[in-house]
């Protein structure tokens, strides 16, 4: 686990606390998109599509300020677009950290090297680069050549000026495991926190589909990587539960208010991952207001294949404080890498059009949960 004992720690008390309060549903990370626009274009971004009137919205920092004041989550990531964009970006992150809020600044590293003295070092602050895999697959994944390379000279120089750095990769069809592995000892070498790794959703809006892993093939695939990993100290930024549910060990629901989004709409309905869902003025309404049960895997078409850590992580790390020995385990043996997966949550919709069909709602009830658990729109000129 790379994440530091304090901030786990500080995260637990958050937890327990709601949890003792008897909240049933509560916010572990604000996913905050201030903009859309960005300087990249990549194959599997869903938020490149909107037109211009759109790109050109901000949030203010005011807005920002009161997104996380609302929803109280002791973490924030902000993405986008590309974050550094953001005129205000420096105001903001200075806001949230005054506020002692986690901060994952999501960055495709391309302006941080003239932006790095806007920040300061801090323990509440950390730039989250994208980083797709090596050389290759991450240049092809953006969809231009040299950024790999810039990527790695910009998490050098913001190492050597002590800030705290993270990894970013998303898992596409066509990934090898050997190369995968490659990629974690790489970025071992490079002296980062941790790597937060997840397989890609496939945005609707994303210009291709066909990049995109299926549930049962990210199963497979992570077990190759992590049985490659066995005996290496790779460092992960999440939770020891959430990656053994990467392997297939782990049978978890979405909790998609664990991390909810506020962008240039509102509070986007249920996550930011589903488009087309609607969105809430404030985020007392998202929580009151969204149908919860109309989502998940089993629940929801949209969401079959989708194991992202903004819907899964929250529900492991829920799970890690009911069973912290379980987690323990996991995290100092590595997740399972042989034997019979957990199957899967039932299927309960009839068809790809159920949940927009009145007389089929009422037969489709939420699965339970198991415990055993954006970056990149038109070039800028």
């Amino acid at each position: 686990m790379a994440v530091p004992l304090t901030q786990q720690l500080r995260i637990s008390k958050y937890i327990l606390g709601k949890k003792l309060r008897g909240e049933r549903r509560f916010p572990l990370v604000l996913m905050l998109e201030p903009l859309f626009r960005c300087n990249l274009a990549c194959s599997g971004c869903g938020k490149i599509d909107y037109p211009e009137e759109i790109l050109d919205k901000r949030l203010s920092f005011e807005e920002c300020m009161q997104a996380v004041d609302e929803c109280g989550a002791p973490v924030v990531s902000i993405a986008g677009g590309e974050p550094l964009i953001h005129q205000d970006m420096p105001e903001i992150v200075r806001g949230f950290v005054a506020r002692k809020k986690y901060v994952y600044l999501c960055t495709n590293a391309l302006l941080l090297e003239r932006r790095m003295q806007d920040y300061s070092p801090s323990p509440y602050l950390t730039f989250s680069i994208h980083l797709d895999g090596n050389r290759d697959r991450h240049d092809a994944s953006v969809c231009r050549s040299g950024v790999f390379d810039k990527c790695i000279s910009v998490i050098k120089q913001a190492r050597n000026k002590g800030f705290r750095v993270t990894i970013n990769c998303t898992l596409f069809q066509g990934e090898k495991a050997g190369e995968v592995s490659e990629f974690m000892d790489m970025a071992m070498e490079l002296g980062v926190e941790g790597v937060t790794i997840s397989p890609g959703y496939s945005y609707e809006r994303a210009p291709r589909q066909d990049v995109f892993l299926k549930r049962k093939e990210s199963k497979q695939l992570f077990r190759d990587i992590f049985k490659l990993g066995t005996g290496k100290k790779w460092r992960f930024n999440q939770s020891s539960l959430y990656l053994d549910f990467l392997a297939g060990n782990q049978q978890y629901q979405c909790t998609p208010w664990g991390n909810p989004t506020r962008n240039v709409f509102g509070w986007q309905k249920p996550c930011y991952l589903l488009v087309g869902e609607g969105y809430a003025p404030t985020f007392k309404a998202l929580m009151e207001e969204t149908e919860w049960h109309r989502y998940g895997n089993g629940i929801n078409p949209k969401c079959a294949n989708c194991m992202v850590h903004s819907g899964y992580e929250a529900s492991a790390v829920e799970d890690a404080i009911k069973r912290p020995w379980e987690a323990l385990k996991v995290a100092l043996l590595g997740p399972r890498t042989t034997g019979d997966m957990t199957p899967e949550l039932p299927v309960l919709y009839v068809e790809d059009d159920a949940l927009s069909k009145p007389s089929l709602v009422s037969e489709i009830k939420p699965a339970p949960v198991v415990f055993h658990s954006d970056k990149q729109d038109k070039q800028v000129a």
